[in-house]
Protein backbone atom coordinates (compact mmCIF):
# COMPACT_ATOMS: atom_id res chain seq x y z
CA UNK A 1 0.00 0.00 0.00
CA UNK A 2 2.84 2.52 0.99
CA UNK A 3 4.46 1.45 -2.48
CA UNK A 4 0.99 2.78 -4.00
CA UNK A 5 0.87 5.84 -2.28
CA UNK A 6 3.85 6.60 -3.13
CA UNK A 7 2.95 5.76 -7.03
CA UNK A 8 0.09 8.23 -6.56
CA UNK A 9 2.21 11.19 -5.36
CA UNK A 10 4.94 10.65 -8.40
CA UNK A 11 2.66 10.46 -11.06
CA UNK A 12 0.56 13.67 -8.95
CA UNK A 13 3.71 15.26 -9.05
CA UNK A 14 4.85 14.82 -12.92
CA UNK A 15 1.45 15.58 -13.44
CA UNK A 16 0.78 18.92 -11.50
CA UNK A 17 4.99 19.98 -13.13
CA UNK A 18 3.90 19.86 -16.39
CA UNK A 19 1.17 21.74 -16.15
CA UNK A 20 2.79 24.62 -14.15
CA UNK A 21 5.98 24.51 -16.38
CA UNK A 22 3.15 24.94 -19.45
CA UNK A 23 1.50 27.72 -17.19
CA UNK A 24 5.29 29.83 -17.03
CA UNK A 25 5.99 28.84 -20.69
CA UNK A 26 2.73 30.66 -21.77
CA UNK A 27 3.04 33.22 -19.45
CA UNK A 28 6.60 34.07 -21.03
CA UNK A 29 4.85 33.50 -24.76
CA UNK A 30 7.56 30.96 -25.23
CA UNK A 31 7.51 30.00 -29.02
CA UNK A 32 5.17 27.06 -30.15
CA UNK A 33 7.32 26.44 -32.75
CA UNK A 34 9.94 25.08 -31.05
CA UNK A 35 8.86 20.74 -29.84
CA UNK A 36 9.24 20.59 -26.26
CA UNK A 37 7.17 23.55 -26.13
CA UNK A 38 4.58 22.48 -28.07
CA UNK A 39 4.55 19.14 -26.49
CA UNK A 40 4.13 20.60 -22.80
CA UNK A 41 1.17 22.90 -24.08
CA UNK A 42 -0.59 19.96 -25.56
CA UNK A 43 0.21 17.44 -23.04
CA UNK A 44 -1.10 20.50 -20.40
CA UNK A 45 -4.11 21.42 -22.16
CA UNK A 46 -5.18 17.70 -22.46
CA UNK A 47 -4.63 17.30 -18.45
CA UNK A 48 -6.55 20.07 -17.82
CA UNK A 49 -9.30 19.57 -20.38
CA UNK A 50 -12.12 19.30 -17.74
CA UNK A 51 -10.87 22.45 -16.24
CA UNK A 52 -10.98 24.45 -19.38
CA UNK A 53 -13.75 27.13 -19.72
CA UNK A 54 -14.15 27.49 -15.71
CA UNK A 55 -13.22 31.70 -16.24
CA UNK A 56 -13.14 33.49 -19.22
CA UNK A 57 -10.92 36.74 -18.40
CA UNK A 58 -10.30 39.57 -21.34
CA UNK A 59 -6.41 38.19 -21.61
CA UNK A 60 -6.31 34.61 -23.27
CA UNK A 61 -3.37 34.49 -20.80
CA UNK A 62 -5.20 35.28 -17.66
CA UNK A 63 -8.07 32.94 -18.52
CA UNK A 64 -5.54 29.98 -19.23
CA UNK A 65 -2.98 30.29 -16.53
CA UNK A 66 -5.80 30.21 -14.22
CA UNK A 67 -7.73 27.40 -15.73
CA UNK A 68 -4.91 25.77 -16.22
CA UNK A 69 -3.85 26.43 -12.03
CA UNK A 70 -7.45 24.96 -10.66
CA UNK A 71 -6.10 21.95 -12.41
CA UNK A 72 -2.77 21.67 -11.01
CA UNK A 73 -4.58 22.53 -7.91
CA UNK A 74 -7.05 19.96 -8.10
CA UNK A 75 -4.89 17.10 -9.27
CA UNK A 76 -2.73 17.75 -6.06
CA UNK A 77 -5.34 18.10 -3.50
CA UNK A 78 -7.30 15.15 -4.93
CA UNK A 79 -3.51 12.88 -4.82
CA UNK A 80 -2.56 14.12 -1.99
CA UNK A 81 -5.79 12.56 -0.13
CA UNK A 82 -5.82 9.34 -1.87
CA UNK A 83 -1.74 8.76 -0.90
CA UNK A 84 -2.78 9.88 2.06
CA UNK A 85 -5.91 7.25 2.78
CA UNK A 86 -3.54 4.72 1.36
CA UNK A 87 -0.57 5.28 3.99
CA UNK A 88 -3.08 5.41 6.33
CA UNK A 89 -3.91 2.04 5.51
CA UNK A 90 -1.22 0.68 5.09
CA UNK A 91 -0.41 1.56 8.85
CA UNK A 92 2.61 4.22 7.53
CA UNK A 93 0.22 7.72 7.09
CA UNK A 94 2.33 10.66 8.74
CA UNK A 95 1.79 9.64 12.29
CA UNK A 96 -1.83 8.04 12.00
CA UNK A 97 0.22 4.27 11.94
CA UNK A 98 -0.58 2.07 15.28
CA UNK A 99 0.64 3.32 18.39
CA UNK A 100 2.79 1.45 20.87
CA UNK A 101 3.09 1.88 24.44
CA UNK A 102 5.81 0.74 26.64
CA UNK A 103 5.32 -0.22 30.09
Amino acid sequence: MLLIANLVRTVAAVVVGIIVVAIVLVLLGASTHNDIVSWLRDAAAWLAGPFAGIFHFDSEKATLAVNWGIAAIVYAVVAALISGLLARAAGGGYGYGRRTTTV
